[in-house]
């Protein structure tokens, strides 16, 4: 039976144990005397990373959790997860259906008066969601400008560690989501005399929801071929992983610092590897085909005793696919001594509230008017972000497979 645990382990990761797991043992006490009988509230709880980073929480025994996103079975399926595993769950559990800058978030914030420790992982993550000037308002307003509303939100009840997502693809952005985490780290450092404000950048979360290699999973249940590129190489963290370089983050971190993984270079892995590998822990061989219409009609008549299976591998050529990862920037100041397995960045050249609150302002009066364009957005984020490199190749991932 194929294990999705143990085949990141060995086929990605290629780690047994955690690279975190280090830190997280040396800083056990320190962590508990932080999260234990403490108010929690996780926005975006219900994905991937923010499960993750609930499962890590909640082996330190805080007395409430919150946990608000937008999907609905996402939060089911957690609930279900959580309980099943026979994790500890605090008596006071709740869960909502809800966007985080709607009113009734307000509300239920407000009513608790706050929380002690919150987490925002709400967030477009993917380079797809820039694919037209509408798919690009939403991920700028996802991401940018409802985060302001809840950084103002938690004025009026500070937190004692607040938690925001970043992405290593927020260092020197070629994609617009890339440059919107970094507007957002930004935004979230403008607020870090006023409440402690950590956040991390770090790798691709192996088989996390959406990614490619979890559709791989769906493909194979619908006998469909594979597809993945050939030419791109990425660093990699589990599930587990991910949850925990964003507590230690959270709860050690101090205000204003990015954490990341300390990883080399010779741990990147490609995609296609990945999917050859995948194939074969599933009883095939791979099959390569040149073309999307070859593999799927290879796939439509396929038998049961194929032991061959239809992959397809081909270059990038969509916009804003990074060729390499990097997680600091020239100019910033990098700790490398204080975790066995993470860099602190703590210090880089940041735009004040002021400056901030203005391109927002910029932002929201170019999505009023109705013959706005793509181009106008990337040129404001260009003047905002001078290090953005954005490409337009005319080709996006939703012409694909």
């Amino acid at each position: 039976m194929f294990n999705l645990t143990s085949f990141i382990k060995t086929n990605v990761t290629e780690r047994c144990n955690s690279m975190f797991r280090p830190d997280i043992e040396l800083h056990d006490t320190e962590l508990r005397n932080a999260i234990r009988g403490k108010r929690a509230c996780v926005i975006g709880g219900a994905g991937s990373i923010g499960s993750a980073f609930i499962s890590e929480l909640l082996a330190y025994e805080p007395s409430q959790l919150v946990v608000v996103d937008l999907s609905e079975n996402g939060l089911a399926e957690l609930t279900r997860d959580l309980r099943s595993s026979g994790k500890f769950v605090p008596q006071d559990y709740r869960t909502y259906t809800l966007d985080f800058a709607h009113p009734v978030f307000k509300r239920i914030f407000e009513e608790n008066k706050g929380f002690d420790i919150v987490a925002n992982f709400s967030a477009h993550k993917h380079v797809r969601s820039e694919r037209d000037k509408y798919s690009v308002e939403l991920l700028l307003e996802n991401n940018v400008i409802k985060a302001k509303t809840l950084l103002d939100l938690l004025t009026e009840f500070p937190p004692e560690h607040f938690f925001c997502v970043s992405t290593d693809k927020a260092a020197n952005p070629v994609n617009i989501m890339g440059a919107s985490k970094r507007i957002l780290e930004d935004l979230i450092m403008a607020y870090s005399n006023i409440y402690p404000v950590t956040t991390a950048r770090f790798a691709n979360v192996a088989f996390s929801n959406g990614s490619l290699p979890d559709g791989w999973t769906h493909r194979l249940l619908k006998r469909q071929p594979l597809a993945a590129p050939s030419d791109v190489k990425r660093y990699f963290v589990s599930p587990q992983e991910s949850g925990q370089i964003c507590l230690l983050a959270c709860v050690l971190g101090k205000s204003g610092e990015v954490f990341f993984p300390k990883l080399e270079e010779n741990q990147m892995k490609t995609f296609s590897e990945i999917c050859d590998d995948f194939v074969r822990a599933h009883g095939f061989t791979p099959k390569r085909f040149k073309s999307d219409e070859e593999a799927r009609d290879f796939a439509a008549t396929m038998k049961d005793d194929c032991r061959e299976y239809p992959v397809v591998y081909s270059t990038s050529n969509t916009t804003g696919e990074k060729a390499y990862e990097e997680f600091y920037v020239s100019g910033e100041t990098v700790n490398n001594e204080r975790f066995a397995s993470l860099g602190v960045v703590e210090k880089s050249a940041r735009k004040d509230r002021a400056a901030v609150d203005s391109f927002l302002c910029e932002l929201k009066s170019t999505f009023d008017k109705p013959d706005f364009t793509k181009q106008q957005i990337v040129d404001a984020i260009k003047a905002f972000l001078p290090n953005f490199e954005h490409e337009e190749k005319g080709t996006n991932l939703d012409q694909k497979m």
